[in-house]
């Protein structure tokens, strides 16, 4: 194993989602979200727009994950501080879905399940 190539790697994946979350929301995400035509789904156009902004932001989130991933990898760590981070991951994901759709869209229970099983896991053994 190598693990400057992996700190690299994930270095180069938290860059992209950093910057994916910054320049889609200043250049895609706005604009997008503020069309007259966006379907109204579940009642509204505003809950359109947050799952727009959930399903981009994610990415970006997950992304960021990956690279902790990498980087406890890379630093030798064992199963669990692997599965601590996936867990945090997770965690952070949660939270996205509950400010973006005001809890409407159901991902943050999962999310919010499975970091909750992660730190169990990593905890317990």
């Amino acid at each position: 194993m190598s693990p400057t190539l992996l700190v690299i790697a994930a270095v180069l994946l938290a860059a992209l989602g950093v910057l994916h979350s910054i320049l889609g929301e200043r250049l895609i995400i706005r604009s997008l979200v503020r069309r007259d035509d966006l379907p109204p789904v579940l009642g509204g156009q505003a809950y359109t727009a947050g799952v727009i902004r959930l399903a981009w932001h994610i990415t970006s989130m997950l992304a960021i994950g990956l690279a902790a991933v990498l980087a406890v990898i890379a630093s030798g760590a064992d199963w669990r501080a692997i599965v601590i981070a996936i867990g945090v991951t997770c965690l952070a994901c949660a939270v996205l879905p509950v400010i973006s759709t005001r809890g409407r869209h159901v991902s943050w229970a999962v999310f919010l399940a499975a970091g909750v099983l992660c730190l169990a896991a990593a905890i317990i053994g």
